[in-house]
């Protein structure tokens, strides 16, 4: 992944804020599979099948791509992050219509854009933590490890969740990560390494221990 920061996407980003499609369309692409894994993160288990998190990246490029980027393009941000902001109030917008409800926002990321994106549930986030971690096959055993794992996640606090969440599972840098929940650098590093202790102390302390998993 290139830097934002390297000349060529500089002057990418430059020109995509200008109004330039084509360098709108090269940076969406470039971005594309960060934006769909975050969309799968944070879809609503009742969606899938119906939405396609590369459906939700295209209308939300195809909505930006109508709109003046000058307007649109939030200073405060960088490009990436967004259009991870856009990507996720298209989300938000996907699950007001199918299920008709108002998706509460991720955790405590509410430094900017307050309610801006649906929240991870620990039903969704403990999938795909098993998912990483368990080569376990038999069924009862998954649903069960499933339900130990989804009770560790809801014993962090919401702010050092959404920390491993953003670290973790849409791998943002902690520059990244620090922008969104709007908090210094260091600050992130701080939570980052206090939630991946308290995670692991209450693994470890689960029927089984953190081996089970």
């Amino acid at each position: 992944m290139k830097s934002e920061y390297s000349q060529g996407n500089v002057e990418l980003v430059k020109a995509a804020r200008n109004g330039d499609e084509s360098a709108l369309a090269v940076l969406v692409e470039r971005h594309r599979n960060r934006l769909e894994r975050m969309v799968r993160l944070r879809m609503d288990r009742r969606l899938r099948g119906r939405v396609d998190p590369a459906d939700v990246v295209q209308e939300t490029y195809l909505a930006v791509r109508s709109k003046c980027l000058q307007d649109r393009a939030d200073p405060r941000l960088p490009f990436f992050l967004w259009l991870r902001l856009e990507v996720g109030q298209k989300l938000a917008e996907a699950h007001r219509f199918h299920l008709g409800t108002k998706m509460r926002c991720a955790g405590q990321e509410v430094a900017l854009h307050h309610g801006a994106l649906p929240e991870v549930t620990s039903a969704s986030l403990a999938e795909q933590l098993l998912g990483k971690l368990t080569s376990a096959s038999n069924a009862a055993m998954r649903v069960e490890l499933r339900i130990h794992v989804q009770e560790a996640l809801n014993s962090l606090d919401s702010f050092d969740r959404e920390v491993l969440i953003l670290r973790h599972f849409e791998e943002l840098s902690n520059a990244e990560a620090a922008q969104v929940l709007g908090i210094k650098p260091s600050a992130a590093v701080n939570r980052h390494v206090r939630a991946l202790r308290r995670l692991k102390h209450v693994l470890q302390n689960m029927p089984g221990g953190i081996e089970g998993i």
